[in-house]
């Protein structure tokens, strides 16, 4: 039995289990998931605080991270157990869940990154 999402996109196949959405392979065998993405960044470090989208909701947001998404992942983690708060990794932004700027940009500048706090 297979399911399609919307108009063609295979979601999955009972003889390959879960599928890519993009590159429409098995999720064992992705191609595009697995390439590597090129970092950006100028070398700065930005921690600022989002609200929109978020029904008033304070999110700390880390942009600027030049390392890949392997590192992206770990330093995510020791922000989320250093603040004591969930978040997320999106698009190769840090989310952290409440206002931990100060905290986030003084664990960032122990390790040694050049950190800039942005917004008010």
């Amino acid at each position: 039995m297979k399911r399609r999402n919307g108009p063609g996109g295979l979601v999955y196949s009972t003889s390959h289990g879960s599928m890519c959405p993009r590159c429409g392979r098995p999720v064992a065998q992705c191609i595009c998931r697995a390439a590597p993405v090129s970092p950006k960044g100028d070398g700065v470090v930005r921690v600022g605080r989002e609200t929109k989208g978020r029904k008033g909701k304070a999110v700390t947001v880390v942009t600027g991270l030049a390392v890949g998404a392997e590192e992206l992942a770990a330093l995510a983690t020791r922000l989320k157990k250093r603040c004591g708060s969930g978040g997320t990794v999106k698009d190769g932004v840090i989310e952290i869940q409440g206002d931990h700027r100060d905290l986030v940009v003084a664990e960032l500048a122990a390790l040694g990154m050049n950190v800039k706090r942005v917004g008010g």
